[in-house]
């Protein structure tokens, strides 16, 4: 069986790799959806060629946690607090989703993520009201042709969230003894648990031993504020010997000081939005306090109810909340601080990867690795003329820049445009999708529920 080779060529690649660094008019060898070989002029002639003229070449975000499923409803709470948002999303919206409403979220929902650059994904799914619930979710991230971790996640509804004594679903075992039976393919199994106090104790101890059982991944929610609730998740899941490096701490901004030495000293990684974290009131992004500690965080967009599908914003969100953390209260001392936009590049690329445990796939372009590739194009009038390609890509481009995109070598877009996505398809199913969800929460916007007239 022939191998297929490409090469990109003509591109500033930024690796994220230490040992290559930044390669002005570098080339990427890519055969058979692995990185060959990174550098200038490798003399290939055999191979496909790719031009990358006047782009960036690098590797594509990471995102570690997206509530995809939330896509037909996008904009639903644009400006919502952290308490409306429970009330609204968990207690009466997710209640009305339909087996092919997940299925054309999440599979929209990837088409967005992969369309801004992002070509890993954590969907925390937690809309896995019935099994059909959960088979259409993963069915729609294999039709996008995105990577993803499917991280399966208990029902909506108020009883499986207030110090709930329901166990996580056994019909993890059936996904992952019909989907997941090898940890190799582009979409892999984790669990999205409830936290000790939003499940009792008891319930939280089994579902991490089910995680473990499983041998897979564990993400979860810590730390987020809400109004008279006062939680220690960390510290709860110290105190029931539960912390450990397989489990990615999401939002953590309401955790003390000694919850965070836990999770450095029990090696978690961590994954911060900042975005959805100021909008909503969860707390302040604890990004400056969990580097202080060992931990470089990851990033993730989170509710794409009320949150931009793409890694731009939280990329810059995460800068400027760190940067004016360190304002000083007089001009008798120094603004000095420490926070870089190559800092924030490694939190959406490698220390995702790091955070789903892919560092040795994804993350940057290393010989070895999966050909994640993403092309970004610069001669724009949003970032022309580039100076500093790092400073490019976090403080000046956008969507509208990500010319091609490549997952194992595939290429799911390309100039400019996504790669067998029929769009008017689609969004005539999120239209539908958007009626029905809303309709029968009674939030449906009059205009949309009028029927189109004719020009």
């Amino acid at each position: 069986m022939s191998s297929h080779r490409s090469v990109i060529r003509n591109g500033f690649v930024v690796s994220m790799d230490p040992d290559i660094g930044e390669i002005p008019n570098g080339e990427v060898l890519v055969e058979d959806g692995v990185i060959v070989e990174v550098g200038q002029d490798l003399g290939v002639s055999d191979a496909e060629e790719i031009d990358a003229t006047s782009m960036i070449v690098m590797p594509g975000f990471v995102d570690t946690h997206r509530h995809t499923w939330q896509t037909p409803v996008r904009g639903v709470l644009p400006c919502c607090t952290l308490d409306h948002y429970f009330a609204v999303m968990l207690g009466s919206v997710g209640g009305h989703y339909r087996a092919e409403d997940v299925h054309v979220g999440n599979y929209a929902g990837a088409l967005e993520a992969i369309n801004g650059g992002v070509t890993t994904l954590l969907d925390w799914s937690h809309i896995n009201n019935t099994p059909d619930h959960s088979d259409a979710a993963i069915q729609g991230l294999k039709d996008a042709g995105i990577r993803a971790i499917y991280a399966h996640g208990v029902p909506t509804g108020g009883e499986w969230w207030a110090f709930s004594e329901l166990n996580h679903p056994e019909d993890i075992r059936r996904i992952r003894d019909t989907y997941f039976s090898s940890d190799d393919g582009l979409i892999t199994l984790a669990l999205a648990a409830r936290a000790p106090g939003n499940s009792n104790f008891e319930v939280a101890k089994h579902d991490w031993e089910l995680a473990r059982d499983l041998g897979i991944r564990i993400s979860v929610h810590v730390g987020m504020r809400l109004t008279t609730v006062h939680v220690t998740h960390v510290k709860n899941m110290h105190d029931l010997g539960l912390l450990g490096p397989d489990t990615t701490y999401i939002h953590c901004t309401d955790s003390t000081d000694e919850e965070l030495d836990l999770i450095a000293s029990t090696g978690g990684t961590a994954s911060v939005a900042p975005y959805v974290e100021m909008l909503m009131g969860h707390g302040p992004p604890p990004t400056g306090r969990l580097l202080q500690r060992g931990v470089r965080p990851s990033l993730s967009v989170d509710v794409v109810s009320s949150v931009p599908g793409e890694m731009f914003t939280q990329m810059r969100t995460a800068l400027v909340h760190e940067r004016i953390g360190a304002h000083t209260d007089t001009p008798d001392e120094a603004f000095a601080p420490t926070l870089t936009h190559r800092d924030v590049l490694e939190f959406a690329t490698i220390e995702g990867a790091r955070a789903c445990a892919l560092e040795d796939k994804v993350g940057s372009l290393t010989p070895g690795k999966q050909a994640d590739i993403v092309l970004l194009k610069v001669d724009a009038i949003n970032t022309a003329p580039m100076v500093d390609p790092i400073g490019t890509i976090v403080v000046f481009a956008d969507t509208s820049n990500v010319d091609s995109v490549f997952v194992a070598g595939d290429a799911v877009k390309r100039n400019g445009q996504l790669v067998d996505a029929d769009l008017k398809q689609i969004f005539r199913k999120l239209d539908e999708s958007r009626n029905h969800i809303l309709g029968e929460g009674e939030l449906l916007p009059d205009w949309a529920a009028a029927p189109a007239t004719a020009v």
